[in-house]
């Protein structure tokens, strides 16, 4: 179920370099601090992690934790918490949030291109619309949000 994002947008401009490195940066301190949680609880339930079959699944499970948060965050409000303090949000081709199936093939893609050096994240460099590999091939894009007054 898709519908139209809930935020005033502006949709003519880019978002800039430094804008898509700032939302990375916080993005990546929001998951380390719910990867510990993760892995303590798994360290708990299940004991040392280091070898054998638990470190693949501590592996997997941390790397499906993830994939829920973004897929929820994607397809509720097309934005992280990262993206909704840097103004920014996640719409698809048509200007409305990503399907949740949008919403996991984007996670699945973004892994792919973690996973080969992160050139699909480096292609933004190269694009003319400064969009990742993964967003160029979904035809999805982030748009700049108005700052709401409460």
């Amino acid at each position: 179920m898709t519908e139209k994002p809930t935020s005033t947008v502006d949709a003519h401009d880019k978002i800039g370099y430094f804008r898509l490195l700032a939302a990375c940066v916080y993005e990546l301190l929001l998951l380390i601090a719910l990867w510990f949680i993760c892995a303590w609880i798994f360290v708990v339930l299940f004991g040392d992690a280091t070898q054998s079959y638990k470190r693949f699944l501590l592996q997997t499970s941390l790397w499906l934790v993830t994939g829920a948060y973004f897929v929820w965050c994607w397809n509720k409000s097309g934005q992280t918490l990262a993206t909704q303090t840097w103004r920014m949000q996640l719409v698809n081709e048509t200007g409305t949030i990503l399907s949740t199936q949008q919403a996991m093939l984007r996670y699945v893609l973004a892994s792919a291109s973690a996973c080969i050096f992160g050139l699909g994240f480096l292609w933004a460099l190269v694009d003319k619309n400064r969009l990742y590999l993964h967003d160029r091939i979904l035809k999805s894009h982030f748009i700049h949000t108005k700052k709401t007054v409460k």
